[in-house]
């Protein structure tokens, strides 16, 4: 970083002060771009050296970058739009419409059981005893997501934003429960959300009145520290470095976070490309109908030869990513926000 970048790093206006809207924060765009990447290398592609379990690792990055992403934004909708019943509505209609259709399809396909269809579409399959066939595996994570949309959903109803002065207590107790219970890598949410946790606890600080304190101390911080760190907690396969990953809730919030206080730098030009916006926008369809392209004529052959069908399966996965996201997901988005806008009263108009 040349001195110009350090100077702007420091003298950058605080993020929330003064505003009454949440405010656009184009590198969350990159990280939630490059979170969906790793996670599709992980699932699609052999990532080697194989001793090294790099395909797990580069799941666990991608996850908890996404993860940490959630947290903070879910938590500033609530900081600045504190309706509850809005952020139920405006939730369901951003989430359910694609992951129910994919379920209705795959589940019927592979003719599922009662059991594994009541656990899938109320989203609590992560949960022992697990019901989580191999074409809906990777909806573990929306189970997570889910289930803390409901946690924090109550809180703030009972606490309103005094509530969210919880959450990083809350974060540190569910990590030490991981240390105590041997879970560095875990789908189940109670050994998981400290992922979550750590965005909510960033927002809340990145928001609040230690926003001041929380600049100084992460402006300090290169990324690329943030960035070794975050991948050596992620790294599962080496026996010396397994206590980090405890840790790697915190590496991801500190990453996101160290890049939030870097504007003008090399780091923040590459988050706010339009190939990663245009990722980032189709993120979620991504994530959902991704399987589709790694089962049936893809998973037939050879190693090789399903290996050599790969870019055809990444064409389909981005081709169905589009469509669900800008013709079907886009319709359930403006309804949620339709029902969610208040209209002024005719006294009020007059």
């Amino acid at each position: 970083m040349n001195n110009q970048q350090a100077t702007a790093a420091f003298t950058s206006p605080l993020p929330a002060a003064g505003r009454a809207r949440m405010p656009h924060l184009p590198v969350l765009d990159g990280w939630r771009g490059i979170s969906i990447l790793s996670v599709l290398a992980a699932h699609m592609l052999p990532l080697g050296p194989k001793h090294l379990q790099l395909n797990d690792s580069a799941a666990c990055f991608g996850m908890a970058i996404f993860f940490t992403l959630s947290g903070f934004l879910i938590t500033s909708t609530l900081y600045f739009h504190p309706s509850v019943r809005d952020f139920f509505i405006r939730r369901a209609c951003r989430i359910l419409p694609a992951a129910w259709l994919f379920m209705v399809i795959v589940l019927a396909y592979i003719h599922a059981t009662p059991a594994v269809w009541r656990a899938n579409m109320l989203f609590y399959a992560n949960l022992p005893p697990y019901y989580l066939p191999d074409i809906t595996a990777h909806m573990w994570s929306l189970c997570v997501e889910v289930q803390f949309y409901l946690g924090i959903g109550i809180v703030f109803l009972l606490l309103r934003r005094k509530g969210l002065a919880l959450l990083p207590f809350i974060c540190v107790a569910v990590t030490v429960g991981r240390v105590f219970h041997g879970a560095t890598v875990d789908i189940a949410t109670p050994y998981r959300i400290d992922e979550i946790l750590s965005g909510t606890s960033l927002a809340y600080l990145f928001h609040g009145k230690l926003s001041a304190s929380l600049k100084r101390a992460l402006s300090r911080i290169s990324p690329f520290v943030m960035l070794a760190l975050l991948c050596a907690s992620c790294l599962v396969a080496l026996p010396h470095l397994i206590w980090l990953n405890y840790l790697r809730p915190y590496c991801a919030a500190a990453l996101v976070g160290t890049t939030l206080f870097h504007e003008g730098t090399g780091w923040n030009r590459m988050l706010e490309s339009r190939s990663l916006k245009y990722i980032a926008s189709i993120s979620y369809a991504l994530y959902v109908w991704h399987p589709l392209a790694t089962v049936g004529w893809f998973a037939q052959g050879s190693k090789l030869m399903k290996y050599a069908k790969r870019p055809i399966g990444f064409a389909l996965a981005f081709a169905l990513a589009h469509v669900s996201t800008f013709y079907f997901e886009k319709y359930w988005i403006k309804l949620g926000k339709r029902l969610t806008t208040r209209k002024p009263s005719r006294r009020l108009a007059s």
